[in-house]
């Protein structure tokens, strides 16, 4: 089963180097940077503004766990918004994609 997980970054060299990392460790096979984006937020008791960029992981649900938990320890936010869920469907050749990132499992070979 596909995943995807959602964050914002303070910037895009922050969203790429994030996706480089999680990709790069087998936590995701694609990060896209989406952005500039105007964040309005909630934090100490206030409503706060600021410029961010979004960051979407395409994943295996088998590791996204694993590949939230990752993202939220490397972000430099002290409390990251990070944001994982399984995706309900996926074309074939992107299920089989995604599922080459745990090769050892049940039809990974996208069969």
């Amino acid at each position: 089963m596909s995943a995807l997980v959602w964050c914002s970054c303070p910037d895009e060299d922050t969203a790429v180097a994030l996706a480089r990392q999680l990709v790069g460790e087998g936590l995701a096979a694609c990060g896209n940077a989406i952005g500039p984006m105007r964040s309005v937020f909630a934090w100490n008791g206030g409503v706060e503004e600021a410029g961010e960029c979004g960051l979407l992981l395409k994943t295996d649900a088998r590791v996204l766990d694993c590949a939230v938990s990752r993202l939220e320890a490397l972000h430099p936010y002290d409390a990251p918004a990070v944001l994982g869920w399984r995706c309900d469907a996926a074309g074939a050749a992107t299920a089989a994609w995604l599922g080459a990132l745990v090769p050892d499992a049940p039809g990974s070979d996208g069969k």
